[in-house]
């Protein structure tokens, strides 16, 4: 009976460890997208030298953070926006200017319901803007 009675609290104990793994695994990140910026993906199309690179990273619980750096551009403002490719959208998310070639998510900035499906649906971009192009010099779409 003690056996029976020490397999079932060791069988216990692995059930309510797998659970806690599994409620662990739901909180693991959704997806670190890394994204490359640059004029031809601009709408309209830009012709520019300059790139960009980044990654952005997006979790379960809305939660984004991350950075992109620019090379070749004097930028003045970059943004998270939401569209899908071949399209502008609204912004998403202001970036926080770190370095005259980097851009920062700000600390605790959070998606909303409809930017977390549009992120999953690879709908949200990265886009750089400078005083030759206002509307946006470069431009990386986040793919998860």
């Amino acid at each position: 009976m003690n056996i029976l009675h020490k397999s079932g609290s060791t069988l216990a104990g692995l059930t309510l460890m797998a659970a806690v793994l599994a409620v662990s695994a739901g909180q693991a990140i959704a997806g670190a997208a890394k994204v490359t910026l640059s004029g031809a993906q601009e709408v309209p199309a830009v012709e520019t030298s300059a790139t960009g690179s980044g990654t952005i990273t997006v979790n379960d619980d809305m939660s984004i953070s991350g950075s992109v750096t620019t090379k070749g551009v004097k930028a003045v403002a970059a943004h998270i926006h939401e569209g899908a490719p071949g399209t502008n959208g609204g912004v998403a998310v202001p970036l926080e200017k770190k370095s005259d070639n980097e851009w920062a998510v700000p600390a605790g900035a959070k998606l909303t319901d409809g930017q977390f499906k549009s992120y999953k649906a690879g709908n949200l971009y990265v886009n750089v803007h400078s005083d030759a192009h206002k509307a946006g010099e470069i431009r990386g779409q986040l793919k998860p």
